[in-house]
């Protein structure tokens, strides 16, 4: 960890403490999308770090991208899918396109006119996404969209969305390509709000396509490469929702050890209690194993090493649980209190 990367930690802290966790409990409540959050992030540059400084961006590597996300995360998940979510829609060109395209695009969401989502997940074809159904047709210059995906973080709010569908149905996952849809292109629509335990101030809804009709140069990369960059994208951005989950057990952990060191009973703090010790310790001890292992998956990131398909997975995963386990923990170390929106552990809890 560089002196940069934690200078740049102690600066979305400070804007965290300051513009996003009072509004957190709000945006939970309302199940609205804090574009006032969205505004802080961008004037600040989080809200896209990882763009390239070529196209505008910040130019951010893979630790800082987690680190933003993190440090969002601890005070409102739902907010920190704003980097997160960006980071997913735009790496497939990133990794793919060519210098006219990321042009075209990238310098829109590095200034926060735009947001990007991801588009690969269907009805059904979630885990085995190679059996996905939505179809794209050449049909002269263009392209022709049919189908539905599902579970799209953001959509509704982002301008531009890369999307994953059959262009070849005899070639199996290589005949999957990639493309660029835009949220007013003719055939493009929205599913309802999916109503969801938690993470609410970030919509998930489906997407649907009825005949929508693209430009040619809006696929990216060159055609039956859609999947193998689908997979590609995933082992860079798991380990993003690692850092999520990680900031997530932090604010929990946080909340927890202060209250404990403050609830008084039998005349002194719980926190003098051997087994509330035990409780909090362990909660520190898992969190700090999910960090490191998420720390050492974004290094991977950066450097595109061999494992690091195992480790973004890792790190994804292992994150996940240990902040459900912390979250839970939290809300019993509050006790009745935890179970109350009075406090915020429930709604992390939820978002976990």
């Amino acid at each position: 960890m560089t002196e940069e990367h934690e200078a740049l930690r102690e600066a979305v802290r400070a804007l965290s403490d300051a513009k996003i966790a009072p509004r957190a409990a709000e945006i939970d409540e309302t199940a609205e999308f804090p574009w006032d959050v969205y505004e802080a992030l961008r004037a600040s540059g989080f809200h896209a770090i990882h763009i390239p400084e070529d196209f505008g961006g910040e130019g951010g590597d893979a630790l800082a991208a987690c680190l933003v996300i993190e440090e969002v995360a601890r005070a409102c998940a739902s907010s920190s899918l704003i980097p997160a979510v960006n980071k997913l829609g735009t790496l497939p060109l990133m990794l793919a396109s060519d210098e006219t395209q990321l042009k075209t695009y990238l310098p829109e969401v590095a200034s926060g006119e735009a947001m990007f989502s991801y588009a690969l997940s269907e009805r059904e074809a979630g885990s085995d996404a190679a059996a996905m159904k939505t179809r794209a047709v050449a049909v002269g210059d263009d392209w022709v969209l049919n189908g539905q995906k599902s579970w799209i973080s953001n959509a509704g709010v982002s301008k531009y969305y890369t999307v994953m569908a059959v262009t070849d149905p005899d070639a199996g996952p290589k005949g999957i390509s990639a493309f660029v849809v835009h949220a007013d292109d003719e055939g493009f629509s929205l599913g309802a709000p999916e109503r969801k335990l938690g993470i609410h101030g970030s919509p998930t809804r489906e997407i649907l396509f009825d005949n929508c009709r693209i430009p040619g140069d809006r696929i990216v990369g060159a055609p039956g490469t859609g999947f193998q960059t689908a997979m590609r994208t995933l082992d860079h951005t798991r380990i993003t929702i690692g850092a999520q989950a990680v900031g997530i057990a932090q604010g929990a952990l946080d909340v927890a050890t202060a209250y404990a060191k403050d609830r008084q009973q039998f005349g002194k703090s719980i926190s003098s209690f051997q087994g509330m010790q035990f409780m909090l310790a362990d909660m520190a001890m898992k969190l700090e194993a999910a960090r490191q292992l998420m720390y050492v998956a974004a290094a991977k990131s950066e450097r595109e090493d061999d494992d690091l398909t195992f480790f973004g997975a890792a790190a994804k995963c292992f994150a996940s649980d240990v902040a459900m386990e912390i979250t839970t923990d939290a809300v019993q170390a509050l006790g009745g209190a935890g179970y109350t929106k009075d406090w915020p552990v429930e709604r992390m809890m939820r978002d976990a």
